[in-house]
């Protein structure tokens, strides 16, 4: 029957001899055979094996796990399962990861792309993963238009406090309210209304109110957060 030596099966199979020599020291590929002098000698079983092996560490499974599923008897499915599961997660992230730079990439300049890169560093000290992940899927669910759409009504509505500001209206006037009533509402598409996630928003403009403010167009010593929040208050 047909032998291979470390070599030859090295050539036909696209691995190192590296990667031979450990698979043999672990247990995992064994050479069934050896020479007088010690060479290693595969037998066919053996190069069935290293298929198997290689097959499995395509699909993403480290060597523990091929070996696992080599040496056991009963169903593979669990094991597939778990892998599919990992692999699914792996996706969201990319897929993730893809809309951001999309989004990021979408219309900017360089010196637009830097400014927004600064921003996601000063949100992401403040929102947890979870709680960036949640908005960004609310924004994704929307759909561009929408959010566009969406950031037109809020520059109108800033528009209107700031123009009532400058008239001296009063933060407790019925008119102000509403236009405060109508910013939560407006907030709460993408904080989902979740109080934490509104805390850390509120605290995140606090301590950055000038990066924030270049970005989402008003000053930041204007007072027109403070004014929203006495409106807020009198509701």
């Amino acid at each position: 029957m047909t032998r291979w030596s470390v070599g030859d099966l090295a050539r036909a199979s696209g691995l190192t001899v590296r990667a031979l020599h450990h698979y043999d020291e672990i247990g995992l590929v064994v050479a069934s055979e050896r020479t007088t002098s010690g060479h290693r000698r595969y037998t066919p079983d053996d190069v069935r094996r290293l298929y198997q092996v290689r097959s499995l560490r395509q699909l993403g499974l480290s060597l523990e796990e091929v070996r696992s599923a080599l040496s056991r008897s009963d169903s593979l499915r669990p094991l597939f399962e778990a892998q599919l599961a990992a692999l699914n997660a792996q996706a969201r992230q990319v897929e993730a990861l893809r809309s951001r730079l999309t989004a990021l990439l979408d219309g900017h300049t360089t010196e637009s792309l830097l400014s927004t890169l600064e921003m996601m560093s000063v949100y992401e000290s403040y929102f947890t993963a979870d709680q960036l992940g949640d908005m960004r899927s609310r924004a994704a669910a929307m759909g561009p238009e929408a959010v566009e759409a969406l950031k037109a009504s809020w520059l109108e509505l800033v528009q209107q406090l700031r123009q009532h500001m400058a008239d001296g209206t009063p933060a407790d006037d019925p008119r102000v309210v509403e236009l405060a009533r109508r910013w939560d509402e407006l907030g709460a598409r993408f904080t989902g209304g979740d109080p934490a996630v509104q805390a850390a928003a509120q605290k995140s403009w606090t301590e950055n109110k000038a990066s924030i403010s270049t970005q989402i167009g008003w000053p930041a010593d204007d007072g027109l957060v403070d004014y929203v929040t006495r409106a807020r208050a009198a509701r």
